[in-house]
């Protein structure tokens, strides 16, 4: 069912195929639609296009939808294309006219874009939070750690002595940095484009500053060209963003592989944590880990799946964009459970305190002692020599000692650095404005 219909149809099976999957895919955007109609009606109101009593009709039965979105009983009806469809259906079937006044001044493009980046805004919210839940678990097993010692490898070779509490605490230096980029994706998503229209405005005098303010953003998408082009281009930032974090968590569940592994045996979870082998009674393998690698390798590229749907599109709107919804929506769900289950993980891990006992792992030690022989005169190339040949010879007996006092090393985690960075970018996010614009025109205040 179009709202638009004129005297023809298309043909069915063309209606099929442009619609896609929005009748499925939309209802992610049901929450948000309702909150963008309710911000342009309220602007609408302000400039003489309705009524105040329209509007109060308008807007109660607004506000009733999301109780039916919340309990999973609001639907988009066979034959609706879309989110925006039945939302202005729905309108226009209790309240007549009232209800087919709402599309002033609007487009649906226009509604796809502010319905998106409410949408985006939110999802990044909740990765930002349960990104920050991993983080500190990282932050506070390497302090619990940060003298269990633990090979370091270059090369997949032995190297030099590390430790637990560095390599949890490299994790969460990490997700600092991912999440700098998660907040360069927010500025973008952060800005409004309702009352672009089609993508070259209205003759309508609409109060882009009003709606900009109604629903939390920092600022508008001035430019109406501009604010049709950022579509597709949004959603590829914020994959870009998405696919830091997983890159991360990808490389942490390699490692967490590899050191499970019984040649390793640098840690171990409960069995409850692990799975068995239908023939092999022994084993314990690391399956969640390595879904996370896998379903993270896959966020990885989705920048890239994103900027092959949008290359080379001219100015304005393309049912090309249409795809990338289906492509990203999901993709906040599959990383946001990825971090869940690492931090379920995380804390349940057990970590051998013993693994430099073993005589094989006494060569990390060597450049310990070259260090010990510099700092009593010897200078470090012949101290490197002297070393060498001693363990070409066999007679090399390190002490197994470590003594790094350095920002950062073993002996100096500066830890509370890096979660006084961490904190700085947290409070970047302005979520607390945000939530109490969109209560308050969502009527619960």
């Amino acid at each position: 069912m179009k709202l638009w219909k004129k005297d023809k149809d298309s043909l069915a099976s063309v209606t099929r195929f442009t619609t896609g999957n929005d009748n499925i895919i939309d209802l992610y955007l049901a929450r948000y639609d309702v909150l963008g109609s309710l911000a342009h009606i309220t602007m609408l109101e302000s400039i003489g296009l309705l009524t105040r009593a329209e509007l109060d009709l308008l807007g109660a039965e607004l506000r009733s939808l999301p109780k039916q979105i919340d309990d999973g009983n609001f639907t988009i009806s066979e034959g609706v294309e879309d989110i925006h469809s039945q939302v202005e259906w729905l309108l226009t079937q209790k309240l007549g006219d009232v209800g087919k006044k709402i599309h002033s001044g609007r487009s649906r493009n226009d509604q796809v874009l502010v319905d998106v980046r409410l949408f985006l805004r939110n999802e990044l919210k909740q990765v930002v939070e349960n990104t920050n839940h991993l983080f500190d678990l990282l932050l506070a097993k390497s302090e619990a750690h940060k003298n269990d010692l633990l090979p370091g490898y270059t090369h997949l070779q032995l190297a030099m002595p590390s430790s637990f509490g560095l390599w949890f605490g490299a994790y969460a230096e990490s997700l600092v940095d991912d999440l700098i980029t998660v907040q360069a994706a927010y500025q973008v998503v952060n800005k409004n484009p309702l009352g672009s229209g089609a993508g070259y405005g209205s003759s309508f005098p609409l109060n882009r500053t009003m709606t900009t303010r109604l629903l939390g953003f920092e600022d508008l998408n001035y430019n109406v060209v501009y604010a049709q082009m950022g579509r597709g281009k949004t959603e590829r930032i914020v994959a870009s963003a998405l696919g830091n974090i997983a890159a991360t968590l990808a490389r942490l569940s390699m490692d967490a592989c590899l050191y499970l592994n019984q040649n390793f045996a640098f840690i171990h979870f409960p069995e409850e944590l692990t799975t068995g082998s239908s023939i092999m009674p022994h084993k314990k393998n690391p399956d969640v880990f390595e879904l996370v690698r896998a379903k993270c390798n896959s966020l990885s590229a989705l920048a890239y799946d994103i900027q092959l749907v949008t290359a080379n599109l001219p100015s304005g709107y393309h049912r090309d964009l249409q795809v990338i919804k289906e492509k990203i929506f999901p993709a906040f769900q599959t990383l946001n459970d990825c971090l869940g289950m690492v931090h379920l993980m995380l804390s349940n891990i057990s970590v051998n305190k013993h693994i430099l006992d073993d005589t094989k792992y006494q060569y990390l030690f060597s450049v310990e002692e070259v260090n010990k022989r510099v700092l009593q005169g010897i200078p470090f190339r012949d101290a490197y020599k002297e070393i060498g040949m001693q363990i070409e010879q066999g007679s090399y007996k390190p002490e197994r000692t470590v003594k790094h006092t350095h920002e950062g090393s073993i002996g100096n985690l500066s830890n509370e650095h890096i979660a006084a960075r961490m904190k700085r970018v947290l409070d970047t996010f302005p979520f607390a404005q945000v939530d109490e614009a969109l209560v308050k025109l969502a009527g619960k205040a």
